[in-house]
């Protein structure tokens, strides 16, 4: 049986429980909340997301001590949001991940850091390149507890051990394949998040279906002359990992980042849309990370730069996308 560790409490923490137990796993399932741990325990199901899901528990161990979950597991899925990551890991030993997988299920940076998970992972507790993996694709928690069909991308330096992750992962209604671009599809799941704020903020401001499709078709070429900047090869950036995850994260009901744009669009402030919607949006501390680092490499990012003016230096976002909407061809 394999020993799989998943941090983090949330939708796709409990959605990756869910595939990972089906599939006889054994899931030490790292939660920081001791009430959520004794629901889970009592009632078998995640009291806050996906609440519907019920869990084996001869498969599924939750529990409040990160170390005795890692320690206890030969792959470790890191799920929650890039934010958190520093605290929910600050208890773990530097040695914590030795001849262990870390698997990055976060599609975000580290704030202020502004550097990916998995390089954060690597520097901070010695991580080999090859026991790094990401996980990618169109692949909204939502749709998996309703079994809907799914797609996920692992990407790896190592093409072994991406493999042995997919098979833990494939299904009846998930389809799991690698991929040798680990940066590459790390980069672009953060900046999707940004398109998707900006896909919201169009629709807040009654900008149509038109509009947001030359903004996502726009949004390509934005990504890939960031991606040909930070870490030039040749990619196809209409798979799945890169355009799907796009598309689903831009269009998306189940999309945070798009609900969190449309609020902003609408009028709310940062403050009360984060409030209502209880929820974090990737997309909000993504932005920011990726103009940092854009202040360096000086690519040409106008919808980058107009959801970073609209959140952190509170333009108008009727002003930003009058000037974008002239940038677009």
């Amino acid at each position: 049986m394999e020993k799989v560790a998943v941090l983090g409490g949330g939708s796709w923490a409990t959605a990756l429980v869910k595939i990972l137990s089906e599939n006889k796993s054994q899931v030490n399932w790292w939660m920081r909340s001791e009430s959520d741990v004794q629901h889970l325990i009592n009632f078998r199901h995640n009291p806050r997301y996906l609440s519907q899901v019920s869990f084996d528990l001869n498969y599924v161990k939750p529990s409040t001590d990160i170390q005795a979950a890692v320690a206890s597991s030969d792959w470790v899925i890191l799920a929650v949001p890039a934010a958190f990551v520093q605290l929910a890991l600050a208890a773990l030993p530097v040695d914590a991940f030795a001849g262990k997988v870390v698997v990055s299920a976060i599609k975000g940076m580290i704030p202020k850091e502004n550097v990916l998970i998995t390089d954060y992972v690597k520097h901070t507790y010695a991580v080999p390149d090859q026991d790094l993996l990401v996980i990618a694709g169109p692949c909204h928690a939502e749709e998996v507890a309703l079994e809907k069909q799914s797609y996920l991308t692992i990407g790896s330096h190592n093409m072994a051990t991406a493999e042995r992750f997919c098979e833990l992962l494939r299904n009846r209604y998930v389809k799991a394949n690698p991929l040798d671009d680990l940066d590459g599809i790390e980069y672009c799941a953060v900046m999707k998040n940004i398109i998707a704020l900006a896909c919201g903020i169009a629709r807040g401001q009654n900008y149509g279906d038109n509009f947001q499709a030359v903004l996502v078709s726009n949004a390509m070429f934005e990504i890939e002359r960031f991606l040909d900047a930070i870490m030039p090869m040749h990619r196809a950036l209409n798979g799945s990992a890169y355009l799907g995850d796009l598309l689903v994260t831009a269009y998306s009901q189940f999309s945070r980042n798009r609900t969190f744009g449309n609020m902003i669009g609408r009028g709310y402030t940062v403050k009360s849309a984060q409030v209502e919607m209880n929820m974090v949006a990737e997309g909000y501390y993504a932005v920011q990370s990726i103009y940092e680092v854009n202040k360096i490499l000086r690519v040409d990012m106008p919808i980058t730069t107009a959801v970073y003016h609209i959140l952190y230096e509170r333009i108008s976002p009727a002003v930003e996308f009058e000037i974008l909407k002239d940038k677009f061809r």
